[in-house]
């Protein structure tokens, strides 16, 4: 039994589980749409698991697995990024090859926040007429299905830019308000306290040299610049590659002035 939700303990036990003598059970499992996959993935090599879906996995161990082709799902965060793109920096982009019921919490954030969103049969299209403000909206980060923390970062930089204020509460993670330092190079006004950050929207970002100091605080930085006047430059970009690909590519194909 986990005492607190965790995707990587899961994921780990769970694979040990399939090839482990015996009957596993694991309780207060994470329900992740990635635990999921993983439980179809090891399913269709040849492992026995129940519960799929739900906090509690039952897993009949098998003495090996075999190979199977498999389509690995979309990439949440990913999606979620690239839509707070959209409505930080104003315009319309469509997000394909992914699945718009996989970021629903974040989906209804942004709704509430003024941004327009339509799902399509392969993605979603967002989008926000820049002169039209981005409404301050609060923020609680929690295990699936609720809001993900791995989106946290990202929607403290679109709060940024809100006309009115946000209180963004961390519960997840401790230490993961690290992004807030340098987003207030960029001219942003954020208070923290304890795991809560108070964001009180201003009109407008600036340029400015800012380090990345995790995966999503670092592309928190990237967005916070499509929206900041002048030029941000943003360093140590390394952690960027652990969670997207060619990201720079993808936001210059959109129109961003961007180069690494």
């Amino acid at each position: 039994r986990f005492e607190t939700v965790s995707v990587g303990a899961t994921e780990d036990l769970l694979m040990a589980a399939c090839l482990a003598e015996g009957t596993t059970v694991l309780e207060n499992a994470a329900k992740e749409p990635e635990i999921t996959d993983l439980v179809r993935l090891l399913t269709a090599m040849g492992a026995r698991i129940e519960g799929e879906g739900t906090d509690r996995l039952v897993i009949e161990g098998q003495s090996s697995l075999q190979g199977a082709d498999y389509k690995v799902m979309p990439d949440r965060i990913e999606t979620g990024t690239y839509a707070i793109a959209a409505a930080i920096a104003g315009g319309r982009i469509e997000l394909t090859n992914t699945d718009a019921s996989l970021i629903s919490s974040v989906l209804e954030i942004l709704t509430a926040a003024g941004v327009s969103v339509e799902e399509t049969e392969d993605g979603l299209i967002v989008s926000r007429d820049p002169a039209s403000p981005i409404k301050g909206v609060d923020v609680m980060t929690q295990p699936y299905p609720g809001y993900p923390t791995d989106m946290q970062a990202q929607i403290m930089a679109l709060m940024t830019v809100s006309n009115g204020a946000s209180m963004i509460t961390e519960t997840i993670f401790e230490n993961r308000f690290m992004h807030v330092p340098e987003l207030s190079r960029l001219g942003a006004n954020i208070n923290v306290h304890g795991h809560s950050a108070m964001v009180r929207g201003t009109d407008h970002l600036v340029g400015a040299q800012v380090m990345a100091t995790d995966l999503r605080a670092s592309v928190s930085l990237v967005l916070a610049g499509l929206a900041a006047s002048g030029e941000t430059v943003i360093n140590r970009v390394y952690h960027l590659d652990r969670g997207y690909e060619r990201l720079e590519e993808k936001l210059a194909a959109c129109g961003a002035d961007i180069l690494r």
